[in-house]
């Protein structure tokens, strides 16, 4: 006689993840739901509150952290996750990773590794998203795209999307078949009206249009990453940068005349400090004002270099540790 088995059969797919966080009456912001499937894992550590909850009522009372963990620490050829997250009005949220997201080698590179995140974020919802890079291992292919929807363009964003040139220990230097990374931002209404407000490619291909070897057109670089900042939550962090790319040295700055110069203030020789590390680690970077967006590039010689370089200048302008905590920038150590 065959078993029946008395529970409903599973109908996601390998791979996919879901993470709703609501609030609940009068004000109590709330991890509603979380669910994943093998090779996805999520990780939900206790929720704490915000530094700046202390000395202001109108800070949300809770940030709750959700780790995106893979088994065996990367994503093998083929395997595919589907992650969406929904986040509720007035809701705090910090993405991070345990580690590089690791690209195991393909056996044929048509066999891609995918990764695709959805997320929704409701009026006055705020998402970090500050994982550790990727990190594609030789002969890998693989295809992620993340889509943000914000309700009326209102949400809050700081997104970072990095990859590496791979294992340099064991000599690899962007020796992959195929990269490629998507991210959109979307604003929707009650009508289910979209309006496409950003959009930004990685595209890295070992043969492109040129003979010329891939790690050949990286120039020496073996990190590139994009920050996407918008929303008032991140205004403060956002005309932070802003205000340090203006203030990085141009070609003909340089005061010629014979007039004495004023001794630097405390921010200005914080300022030189930390464009001496960026020089030493081989760091060029780059901030825009893109419609209501900061979009920030950058690209360094060793990936501990645009690290530094990311926590330095989270930490000097100190708004997203007040208001996410510590454990926002935990992948930036």
């Amino acid at each position: 006689m065959a078993f029946i088995s008395p529970f409903a059969p599973s109908s996601p797919k390998a791979g996919h993840g879901s993470i709703v966080l609501d609030v609940l009456p009068p004000d109590n912001p709330v991890l509603r739901h979380v669910f994943y499937q093998y090779p996805l894992k999520l990780v939900a550590p206790d929720p704490l509150p915000p530094p700046s909850y202390a000395s202001s009522r109108s800070s949300p009372r809770l940030v709750h952290t959700v780790f995106l963990l893979t088994y065996g620490g990367g994503i093998v050829a083929g395997d595919t996750i589907d992650l969406d997250i929904s986040l509720d009005g007035g809701t705090r949220l910090v993405l991070l990773t345990q580690g590089s997201t690791k690209i195991f080698k393909t056996p044929d590179p048509s066999v891609k590794s995918r990764q695709h995140m959805t997320v929704h974020l409701e009026h006055d919802a705020a998402l970090i998203y500050l994982p550790d890079p990727v990190q594609p291992f030789a002969h890998t292919a693989f295809s992620q795209s993340q889509q943000y929807h914000l309700k009326e363009g209102q949400g809050s964003l700081c997104v970072c999307d990095w990859v590496t040139s791979g294992r340099s220990a064991r000599g690899e230097n962007w020796d992959i078949h195929e990269y490629n990374s998507k991210n959109e931002v979307w604003s929707f209404d009650d009508a289910g009206q979209r309006r496409l407000l950003l959009r930004d490619n990685l595209i890295l291909d070992k043969h492109g249009r040129t003979d010329m070897a891939l790690s050949s057109r990286m120039d020496g670089y073996a990190v590139f990453g994009t920050l996407i900042i918008r929303g008032p939550s991140f205004s403060s962090l956002a005309q932070f940068f802003m205000d340090e790319f203006e203030a990085l040295p141009r070609i003909g700055g340089r005061n010629w005349g014979d007039t004495v110069q004023p001794d630097p203030t405390t921010t200005e020789q914080r300022r030189c400090a930390r464009q001496q590390r960026e020089n030493d680690d081989g760091l060029i970077w780059s901030a825009a004002n893109v419609r209501g967006f900061v979009l920030v590039k950058f690209a360094s010689r060793a990936v501990e270099g645009a690290r530094k370089w990311l926590r330095d200048m989270v930490r000097e302008e100190g708004s997203v540790l007040q208001g996410f905590g510590e454990r926002a920038t935990l992948c930036l150590k």
